[in-house]
């Protein structure tokens, strides 16, 4: 008796861990990767995700585009560890970028930025990495981390006061993807739901009047979260101009 109920605990025991091990954070999948640019280059402002000059710079210009991790946009902004699987030439690992692109190029998943791609070397091994242009590598979701930095969102240049309001959400922390943005409007007592555009950029057309309240819809393994700023768009705002949210994602 003792050695069947011995045995039956082991077995409940790997029932209980073994969907822990399947899901685990920590698995690696295939991809191949392969740059743009040049030596010194950092991402590039027109990148698909809309965050213009953010996406040439954030992350140090470590960014990528990517292809089917795009997702119509939901892709933008996340976060990825990228490792190359030739350990002659990297290093075991590799570099986080950030996803600032949509890219398609050579059959690959990832097109990291030059500054990027060069971080997977070892020492003294860039220039051999380069000159294979296209690599096997492997990724995984990892927490975007901003420290000391809240979540900003910015009116698009692409904006028309009052007639037409576009904004992109920067500095969009852990793991999670927005899924949705809402402004309210006063007058009605009613949230109104924002458009994705395109990437990262929401849009309204006939925006309601005066300073705008406005939340966003958090969702990842953690499950889903309106996240509602105490900050707000100011009444006259204009394109360009950056809100700090008061709020960090982690």
């Amino acid at each position: 008796m003792t050695f069947a109920l011995n045995h039956c605990c082991i077995f409940l025991c790997i029932l209980v861990l073994l969907p822990v091990t399947c899901y685990s954070g920590d698995v690696f999948l295939s991809a191949r990767a392969t740059f743009y640019g040049s030596a010194g280059a950092l991402g590039t402002p027109s990148g698909a995700c809309g965050f213009g000059e953010y996406g040439k710079t954030v992350n140090n210009g470590e960014v990528c585009g990517v292809s089917k991790l795009y997702q119509n946009g939901t892709g933008c902004g996340a976060c990825y560890q990228v490792r190359c699987k030739h350990p002659q030439y990297c290093t075991e690992e590799g570099t986080t970028v950030v996803v600032t692109d949509f890219a398609i190029g050579h059959g690959t998943d990832f097109v990291l930025s030059f500054e990027a791609f060069v971080k997977l070397a070892r020492t003294n091994m860039g220039r051999l990495l380069i000159a294979l242009g296209v690599i096997d590598a492997e990724y995984k979701r990892v927490p975007c981390q901003y420290p000391g930095t809240n979540v900003k969102v910015k009116v698009h240049e692409k904006s028309r006061y009052p007639d037409y309001l576009a904004i992109v959400i920067l500095y969009q922390g852990g793991e999670s993807d927005i899924t949705a943005v809402e402004i309210y409007e006063e007058s009605s007592k009613k949230w109104k739901a924002m458009r994705r555009a395109f990437g990262a950029v929401w849009n309204i057309s006939n925006p309601p009047k005066g300073a705008l309240s406005f939340r966003f819809q958090a969702s990842g393994s953690a499950g889903v979260k309106w996240v509602e700023p105490k900050k707000v768009i100011p009444s006259e705002w204009r394109a360009g101009i950056i809100i700090d949210t008061a709020v960090q994602l982690n």
